[in-house]
């Protein structure tokens, strides 16, 4: 969360916040973690961070863009000396982009000194933010991030460990957090283990091994490095030069966590909470086939993120998959769109529609989401101008109808187009012929279970439901807006 005013996204996806990036006892923890950052990059875009200790000082490196833009100057990766890092990939709305907000956040102690990088909200970041500033704390950044650290100097404990307890039972948050201190790494996942957080371990040829802390398994393949486990919901794990240990200081509660990581935020190739993501998107593909079929002559996936949906969907179907729509790769988001009438042929600098796909058929376009349906009117378009028959919509996620307030960057409620209007509504806006979405219980059935009601454990999915797991005591007003607390002015 930013203490900033939020600004609404251009497209249709709702955005990961972090990804990051833990290591000890690797000689080169740097080029690693960048090795790891860069796999995770799907889940922040915006800006990129790292910290590493030598066994003496703390090196930092912290930047705006990606991160090849940031770690492939060889000279970043030798300033970053030692054999302990910690690293940041950031999503950020726009205006909130600025280098102060760059995790990881580094500060020094009497214990010595500490970075820590986080992913997701706190939601009661506010209320404590302006009770630490009571207190006289000066705060350097517009992140929530930075409440976990004045927290931890304020806190009367003696060991780091200690302090960062204290600090965490006055949170109320979705959060997965690492921490390097001289002694040693810490990971954190919030009580209901909303966002995900999980240990590797890479065994060298000399006998020696190397732990890693991460979002995703994606970043251990890239690193050559082997997976452990799934960090518990509530826990606490301490890795050092003797070896991993296991802190659980919470009351253990039923998880809950993020069904969406399922749907779009993970990469295909990772495995979360024991599940192949590629293989549940399949499977919501096709249960989204057995709910809403329709005739018609080929399956097209809005790429990337609809691809596997729409390979389970034409699995289940018969209808032969197709790939109607090409992707753009090397678009950045920062592309400049000066004029008007430039800025609404944006789209197509991201997609192009394959006419010889298009042309006189009968489409279903299989996506991930709609959240504004900006995006999905101009595909639409896009694909009715090449020759398309009949364009129907299929979504491999129930309706958006709330905002997220757990670490996922989402428009106010009443900028959600399924908040305001019916499907059939939606349909007519976007310009398809039909749209149809899976169901909560569809979903369900998909990744595992009978139904919703019947899921144990059940995931977090507020933003479909409207059932936040988690309490809103100072993030949201009457009505469901998010409320701004600070301007930036940067």
């Amino acid at each position: 969360m930013d203490f900033a005013t939020t600004h609404p996204h251009d497209d249709d996806k709702m955005h990961e916040e972090c990804g990051v990036v833990g290591l000890w006892n690797h000689p080169d923890a740097a080029a690693v973690s960048a090795l790891g950052l860069h796999a995770l990059q799907h889940r922040g875009q915006e800006s990129t961070g790292m910290v590493t200790h030598d066994g003496s000082r703390f090196h930092s490196h912290r930047g705006m863009g990606l991160v090849g833009d940031n770690y492939g100057d060889e000279r970043v990766i030798r300033g970053l000396a030692g054999t302990r890092a910690i690293g940041h990939n950031r999503y950020a709305t726009t205006g909130d982009t600025v280098l102060r907000n760059v995790q990881p956040l580094y500060a020094d102690f009497e214990f010595g000194g500490l970075a820590v990088a986080h992913n997701g909200n706190l939601t009661n970041a506010t209320a404590l933010r302006r009770a630490l500033v009571r207190r006289g704390c000066l705060f350097q950044s517009t992140t929530d991030s930075e409440v976990f650290i004045h927290l931890i100097a304020i806190s009367l404990y003696t060991t780091v460990v200690d302090r960062l307890i204290d600090a965490l039972k006055q949170v109320i948050g979705a959060y997965a957090l690492i921490a390097l201190t001289e002694n040693a790494l810490i990971g954190v996942r919030d009580p209901l283990g909303v966002r995900p957080l999980i240990l590797g371990r890479v065994a060298h040829a000399d006998g020696s091994e190397s732990w890693v802390l991460t979002s995703e398994t994606c970043a251990l393949d890239i690193i050559g490095a082997e997976f452990v486990r799934d960090i518990e919901p509530g826990e606490i794990v301490v890795i050092d030069d003797s070896g991993v240990r296991s802190i659980k200081p919470f009351t253990r509660n039923a998880a809950r966590f993020c069904v969406f990581e399922y749907i779009y935020f993970a990469r295909p190739d990772s495995i979360v909470e024991g599940m192949p993501v590629y293989d549940a998107r399949k499977r919501i593909g096709a249960e989204l086939a057995r709910e809403s079929a329709v005739s018609a002559d080929v399956i097209v996936p809005v790429p990337d993120s609809g691809v596997p949906s729409a390979m389970g969907f034409a699995a289940e179907s018969g209808i032969p998959f197709e790939l109607g729509i090409i992707r753009n790769h090397y678009v950045g988001r920062t592309f400049i769109e000066p004029t008007d009438s430039i800025r609404h042929l944006g789209v197509k600098l991201k997609h192009s529609a394959n006419r010889s796909v298009l042309a006189g058929k009968r489409v279903i376009l299989v996506d991930d989401s709609i959240v504004r349906g900006t995006t999905s009117r101009k595909i639409v378009e896009m694909v009715r101008a090449a020759g398309a028959a009949e364009v129907h919509m299929r979504i491999s996620s129930p309706p958006t109808t709330h905002s997220c307030f757990y670490g996922i960057d989402t428009p106010e409620r009443g900028k959600l187009l399924a908040a305001r209007h019916s499907v059939e509504e939606m349909a007519a806006l976007i310009g398809a012929d039909s749209l149809a979405f899976i169901s909560r219980d569809g979903l369900y059935r998909a990744l595992g279970h009978v139904g919703r009601d019947d899921a144990k454990p059940q995931y977090c999915d507020a933003c479909f439901t409207g059932d936040y797991p988690i309490p809103l005591p100072d993030m949201v007003d009457g009505d469901g807006r998010q409320l701004s607390l600070l301007t930036e002015t940067n």
